[in-house]
């Protein structure tokens, strides 16, 4: 997933440094940034993608949790279940008012293979 970025530099840095996503790549203009296997690449760009949500997955209600506590500041919901989807999430924005979600799935999983 590419998105345009008009704070280029301040988004990369919300991701990194608040977030905890790793730079995968860079080229001119553009950082690839990653999260388990979420790829997410900001492209420099005059107008924002704001549309969407970015979803961060954790393996525990206790990791959920800690992301609460250090980005309350951002958060626009509690942690909290959700019993229809059976997870265990909170809701924030990022610089650019892009919604994410941080989220723990409260069932097992199928494995994640190589298709």
């Amino acid at each position: 997933m590419f998105l345009r970025t008009g704070r280029f530099d301040q988004v990369r840095e919300f991701y990194t440094r608040r977030v905890g996503m790793k730079v995968w790549l860079e080229q001119p203009d553009i950082a690839i940034l990653r999260h388990g296997n979420l790829l997410v690449g900001f492209h420099r760009q005059p107008v924002s993608d704001r549309d969407g949500l970015l979803t961060f997955f954790y393996a525990s209600r206790q990791e959920v949790d800690e992301m609460y506590a250090q980005l309350r500041d951002i958060a626009t919901s509690a942690p909290q279940e959700n019993a229809k989807y059976r997870i265990y999430h909170f809701f924030g924005t990022d610089p650019e008012g892009r919604k994410i979600e941080f989220q723990h799935f409260l069932h097992p999983l199928p494995p994640m293979g190589d298709d």
